[in-house]
């Protein structure tokens, strides 16, 4: 199938997107091509301001267009609490909960010996060093429940504990509205393990 260079480009850019195939980036690049000029412009104006303006807040890792980032400038948050996780949209998912009030801490990534990514490789040096500046008490480990994650988390734990900073881990298991029946091993097991007194 021929396509003229340019809508070929705009596909080729398209399928480099996280769960677009080649199907989805044709339809996606012919959608681009109906649209009036000034939608084209604003789309790619966002592209490119996203890119250029955001940055990393110099404390905690989040994504910000101001650094520090807006939770590390509250000052009616917590001090005393870090939640770390693995990737910006984790901070943005706890957030949405409106239940969490302390700081958080995001290592953009995960312990992956088998990707070659080691503790170095990731933001676990700036935690070390935030935990003997900001007077931490209590680190909640909210990495994700898959083997990584885990590593990740009780490498941090191990490397934490010396300190007597409180760390502790969320829950894992059966979701809400979810069935026993439909559940695998490792999450039921997870769920039982995180039983907690009613």
């Amino acid at each position: 199938m021929y396509y003229p260079e340019p809508i070929s480009k705009l596909i080729d850019s398209f399928t480099k997107l996280p769960g677009i195939g080649p199907k989805t980036a044709v339809r996606l690049a012919f959608f681009v091509l109906n649209m009036n000029d000034d939608d084209v412009m604003d789309f790619a104006k966002s592209l490119v301001n996203a890119k250029r303006e955001l940055t990393h807040c110099s404390t905690c890792g989040h994504i910000t267009d101001q650094d520090p980032c807006a939770i590390c400038r509250d000052t009616a948050r917590d001090n005393s609490i870090i939640c770390v996780v693995q990737d910006p949209k984790d901070v943005i998912a706890m957030e949405k909960m409106k239940e969490y009030n302390g700081k958080y801490h995001v290592l953009h990534g995960a312990i992956s010996p088998m990707d070659g990514i080691g503790p170095e490789d990731i933001n676990v040096p700036d935690l070390i060093n935030r935990l003997k500046d900001e007077g931490v008490e209590e680190l909640i480990l909210a990495t994700n429940p898959n083997i990584e994650g885990e590593a990740t988390a009780m490498y941090i734990s191990r490397l934490v504990k010396p300190s007597g900073v409180k760390t502790s881990r969320i829950a894992h298991g059966l979701p809400v509205g979810g069935d026993l029946e439909y559940a695998d091993e490792v999450t039921l097991s997870k769920a039982l393990e995180g039983r907690r007194d009613l």
